[in-house]
């Protein structure tokens, strides 16, 4: 099982509907037969409605008095060397176009990237983006109207901004701007990097270039060259999931399996299915499955690896129920070839043999289905590069632990995590020095503490770690080491977060249960961190970084349950021995008569 793609529109989804019936018609979430392809288009666009992707462009018009193009692209070239929102933000893009205004004035349209732009293809930050709120847009007006007053430019009247979204956005803003054959300034750092051989890749330079044209195509190719580093955040209306089997396999019955798994894991979803393969006996059968993630309540369907590691269980189980032998398993488990993109198989059917050395490598993997690895050396590297960023984060929860002023959540779950990331780093560094290759070695199970604990203990552990983790963030000067720190650091937020809800909900599952009218034991109160209970949850204010008195307060707490429980012990036998001196009461009644009449 693995999602081969996500989608948004009806046109993409037109497309997987398309291909799923290449073989046999699909069927969707009812069990009907999907025939007409038109009808199911426009059933899936009403699951689009009321979705937006991310404000990246914004575009600003004006009316000008006493203007000229020469004196416009002077103020902005300084703007853009002094920064459009604050001094130094000097790499971003922008464009803009001058054109015949209403009264004789000059209309001016400028179109600035508010998302952040990437360095290069692999760059994850997103520390340049600014926020599309109100004070932003203000901000760069008024930073761009001292620009203008600074050539002797007036502005007399501006238009409402207008926000465009991804690389649609961008281009469709550019072409606006065309306004009665206007030309279009583009100025950007961004550029594609040739090599000979070899197909260019898209950086950031030092340098900005200008280009200024009215042709409609050339203005979409340099658009198109600017969003491929414009980090956007599209959304997702759908996934095209796909299932998968042996080759030897029961056609109906896998069918079926597909079937009884969708309609339990996507209930209330829309979705639809169709199998290939069904009559090619030597081949893997497979479903191909469009599922939209907005279900009809409105909620969003977001999956993860997590819950992709959950389906494959769900499925496999469905599968063993039909009679079919499928146990769940991820491409690294099962050594398969890497997955190939149409641009790649695109790219080595026209290059062949004088495409890119590692397209060639993935596309005969795939064609020669041989399961293909990591380079050792290269996964030397990645190793040595991240290694002294995962220390840091050793070394931030091994200080944790040591705290005596954390709370003692914070303190045990900052241990338990330190020593089980020391022990894997130490598992893989042996693994790379013996010449295995890392990312076949299976990770270990570290045990983690069950005990139930409140939701303020909870609370107080997450506030600790995430203040602790900006606190040792901002003191990395190394930009690379910063990002790879962070980014340890969300992955080990969301393993304290599931840790201790699912403690917390262990605590709430026992109080919902029986009354338990049990004293509080030392499992309760004291942990190897020292817990104190009453001290976390708020009661009193007053804390101890002597563990001789932590210790000193928890025994007289179980001292005074002592007292309780025996105090409650005598009153019980007190209570039974008013009861035996109770004189009981004895009726007398008179004697029968001999002569009774018995038959009464």
């Amino acid at each position: 099982m693995k999602v081969l793609s996500y989608g948004a529109g009806s046109g993409s989804a037109r497309n997987v509907l398309a291909y799923q019936s290449k073989e046999e018609k699909a069927r969707d979430q009812d069990g009907r037969e999907v025939s007409d392809l038109n009808a199911a288009v426009r059933e899936w666009e009403r699951e689009f409605a009321n979705r937006k992707g991310s404000k990246d462009i914004v575009r600003f018009s004006y009316e000008l008095e006493n203007a000229d193009r020469e004196k416009v692209a002077r103020a902005l070239d300084a703007l853009a060397a002094d920064g459009f929102r604050n001094a130094g933000d000097t790499d971003r893009t922008y464009a803009f176009s001058v054109s015949a205004g209403i009264k004789g004035q000059t209309r001016l349209q400028l179109a600035l990237v508010i998302a952040h732009e990437k360095t290069h293809r692999g760059d994850r930050t997103s520390r340049d983006r600014i926020r599309a709120e109100l004070d932003d847009i203000r901000a760069i007006d008024a930073r761009l109207d001292r620009a203008l007053r600074g050539e002797g430019i007036n502005p007399v009247s501006r238009y409402p901004v207008d926000f465009a979204s991804g690389p649609k956005g961008l281009t469709a803003t550019l072409h606006a701007m065309q306004r009665d054959g206007a030309e279009v300034t583009l100025s950007t750092k961004t550029y594609i990097k040739q090599r000979p051989g070899k197909s260019g890749i898209y950086e950031r330079g030092d340098e900005r270039r200008t280009i200024t044209t009215t042709n409609h195509k050339e203005i979409t190719a340099k658009g198109k060259t600017v969003a491929a580093l414009m980090q956007t955040r599209q959304p997702r209306d759908f996934m095209h999931l796909l299932l998968s089997g042996p080759a030897n396999v029961d056609r109906d019955q896998f069918v079926l399996a597909g079937r009884d798994f969708l309609k339990e894991q996507f209930a209330g979803h829309r979705y639809a299915y169709a199998v290939h393969n069904r009559n090619d006996m030597e081949k893997h059968p497979h479903l191909h499955v469009i599922v939209s993630l907005r279900n009809a309540s409105g909620k969003m369907l977001n999956p993860n690896i997590r819950d992709f590691t959950e389906w494959r269980v769900r499925f496999a189980d469905k599968a063993r129920e039909r009679g079919i032998a499928i146990d769940r398993q991820k491409r690294v488990e099962r050594a398969g070839p890497p997955p190939v993109k149409r641009w790649e198989w695109e790219m080595f059917r026209r290059m062949g043999a004088t495409a890119p050395s590692n397209v060639i490598d993935k596309v005969l993997s795939k064609v020669h289905d041989k399961p293909t690895a990591p380079k050792l050396e290269v996964a030397r590297e990645k190793f040595q590069q991240t290694k002294s960023s995962i220390n840091c984060v050793i070394d931030m929860l091994e200080g944790i632990a040591k705290d005596k002023s954390a709370p003692s959540t914070a303190r045990e779950l900052s241990q338990d995590l330190s020593v089980g990331l020391r022990r894997e780093y130490d598992r893989l560094e042996i693994a790379i020095r013996e010449g295995r290759d890392p990312t076949l070695e299976k990770g270990q199970e570290h045990m983690l503490r069950s005990t139930p604990i409140s939701s303020a203990q909870a609370a107080a552990a997450k506030e600790t770690l995430a203040k602790t983790a900006i606190s040792v963030a901002s003191k990395i000067a190394n930009p690379a080491d910063r990002v790879i720190f962070e980014q340890a650091t969300r992955v080990i937020g969301k393993v304290v977060g599931l840790q201790l809800d699912s403690r917390v909900a262990k605590e709430k599952d026992r109080g919902q249960g029986a009354p338990d009218n049990r004293k509080s034991t030392a499992l309760e109160t004291k942990s190897a961190a020292g817990r104190d209970h009453v001290a976390e949850q708020g009661s009193i204010t007053k804390t101890s970084n002597n563990r001789a008195i932590d210790a000193a307060r928890i025994a007289a707490s179980n001292a005074r349950d002592t007292r309780e429980n025996d105090r409650e012990e005598r009153g019980r036998d007190k209570q039974k021995e008013r009861d035996r001196e109770i004189t009981k009461t004895v009726k007398l009644r008179p004697p029968l008569a001999k002569d009774r009449d018995r038959s009464r």
